[in-house]
């Protein structure tokens, strides 16, 4: 950003044009904000959620930690020859957005901004300057939305962990208590640790304050760390504490207090007393320093001349660099909107209404409904959940089919998920495989599916999963979402299936052997039926 800066290869013609450098930073930004709209709807659409409502603070942040490493490097004399990096890394970035757009994943999209504001700052300020810019420039990370699978297994995982400690210590204050999966039962009432208390609408905003807190920190890197990573366990220790001190209303002075107890405490307060442990974690730091500062000495606030430093974006003079950049992308959002939208391929396929009910010697009982909770949280545009029945056991074997239309908007995810979120440990997994099996006259092609047995107390179940993707079965959830993302490229189909079986580990009837022969049973009846409903083409 300086006023000597040559425009090497620029017509002189176009000179007087060409000076004008905001106007190409402007041009620039505007052709972002167009290239990745659908990145930007998706971050707006997923602010609307609680765990990402404070999305839209991100940006804002970031751009104060920029302005505030800005005054540490005035402004360059000479021309800048190290912009390169920038060219390459907006090249990487407007990649990466087109084959989200291509294959309308609008979150690669979403991410792909990230790597675009590294580019421009590497643009404007070439590679020995703009690479120190690093730190406002990863900050935005916090603004983005998990994928799917990793929200759900996350967010399983903190439900456990709350759960357990929230009941350790209501045990500690004398309250009886009995944790099944995360279900606490206190007697009078059962408090179900859903995804809403698993801590992930705190956690997301504590770590970006805490990141924050880590780039402000004036001391040893050590301490900077520890700062970082404390945000995720204090998040969980407070909402532990929410939990308990819920049940604690709950078992001396019963349910109905506990509703205001739960509104006051969600949100903001649970923040602030975040925030402030981790103040006090600072300050006992501080203390082990031999220097002991305060905690206001420790933290780089000086906020003076921010408002000077962005008055240079008036300075930034044009290069080569960054017209380009603002001409391509420019350029690529004119020719995204040109073409012509992009159309599914829905296959055709057999409502599960009319999947039989007898397979061999199974036959199913009425279909069952889920509660609004459990059929929120599948997403599925159609499902099957059956309980079949045998003359010959006295074991019956519990089906489900799930299809997804468009798996691109609803997250399929493992039974590994669901399934302790409802008190099931899971005691073995392993994978086998399906081999041998043929239907009218017609082999089945062999396929790998999930194995495990999962255990409630002294009950113990055998479970067979596996996912129905573009025509290949796998037990992979990450080999499914690959065949998923082939499959829009290739031929633009979305949707997927899911297939679960579960029965019962009898000892008297044989144990794990007899469950296997129950589940291997229905498995080969079953899966010749599939196509109708779950269609390979």
């Amino acid at each position: 950003m300086s006023d000597s800066d040559s425009l090497g290869g620029i017509p002189k013609a176009l000179g007087d044009f060409a000076s004008w450098g905001i106007f190409w930073l402007i041009a620039a930004v505007l052709g972002a904000a167009l290239f990745f709209q659908d990145g930007l709807a998706a971050l707006l659409a997923a602010w609307q959620m609680p765990e990402y409502s404070h999305g839209p603070l991100i940006p804002i942040l970031s751009g104060f930690l920029f302005l505030r490493q800005l005054k540490d490097f005035p402004e360059r004399p000479g021309p800048i020859p190290d912009r390169w990096p920038g060219l390459v890394l907006l090249a990487l970035a407007l990649i990466v957005a087109l084959a989200g757009q291509v294959i309308e994943i609008p979150a690669l999209v979403a991410y792909s901004l990230i790597l675009w504001t590294g580019a421009m700052l590497l643009i404007s300020f070439g590679w020995s300057t703009g690479r120190h810019f690093w730190p406002p420039v990863l900050h935005l990370v916090f603004m983005l939305p998990l994928p799917g699978s990793v929200y759900y297994g996350l967010s399983t995982y903190l439900q456990g962990v709350s759960s357990e400690l929230g009941v350790a210590f209501l045990r500690g204050l004398d309250v009886p208590v009995y944790l099944l999966g995360n279900v606490i039962d206190l007697g009078v009432m059962k408090l179900h640790v859903a995804e809403a208390c698993s801590g992930l609408r705190y956690l997301f905003p504590i770590l970006s304050f805490s990141y924050i807190f880590a780039v402000l920190y004036k001391g040893p890197m050590w301490h900077k760390a520890v700062l970082l990573l404390s945000a995720a366990p204090i998040t969980v220790l407070m909402n532990s504490i929410r939990i308990a001190i819920a049940g604690w209303i709950v078992n001396h002075w019963g349910p109905s207090h506990i509703e205001g107890f739960s509104h006051f405490f969600e949100g903001w307060v649970i923040f602030i007393l975040c925030i402030l442990l981790l103040f006090g974690l600072a300050q006992v730091m501080l203390m082990m320093r031999p220097d002991r500062p305060g905690l206001i000495d420790a933290l780089d606030l000086d906020t003076t001349g921010l408002g000077e430093q962005m008055m240079r974006l008036r300075l930034v003079q044009p290069s080569v660099a960054l017209i380009s950049a603002a001409l391509v992308t420019l350029s690529l959002a004119a020719a995204m909107t040109a073409l012509p939208e992009r159309r599914a391929v829905w296959a055709e396929r057999t409502p599960f209404l009319l999947f039989p009910r007898e397979l061999g010697q199974w036959q199913s009982g009425p279909r069952r409904s889920f509660d609004d909770r459990v059929t929120q949280a599948i997403g599925a545009d159609d499902f099957h959940s059956v309980i079949l029945t045998s003359p010959n056991t006295t074991a019956s074997v519990d089906l489900l089919f799930v299809w997804y239309r468009d798996s691109s908007d609803s997250a399929v995810h493992s039974p590994e998920v669901c399934l302790p979120s409802r008190g099931w440990e899971i005691a073995e997994i392993s994978r086998a495989r399906a081999e041998g099996l043929s239907t009218e006259g017609m082999s089945i092609t062999p396929f790998d599916y999930s194995r495990v047995i999962i255990q409630k107390g002294e009950t113990r179940m055998l479970v067979y999963y596996w996912f129905e993707q573009n025509g290949m079965r796998t037990a992979g959830e990450f080999t499914a979402k690959w065949e998923l993302l082939k499959g829009k490229v290739l031929d633009g189909r979305e949707d997927s299936g899911l297939v679960r079986l579960i029965t019962a580990i009898d000892p008297e009837e044989g144990g794990v052997a007899a469950a296997e022969a129950r589940l291997n049973d229905v498995l080969k009846e079953a899966v010749g039926r599939l196509p109708r409903f779950i269609p390979a083409t």
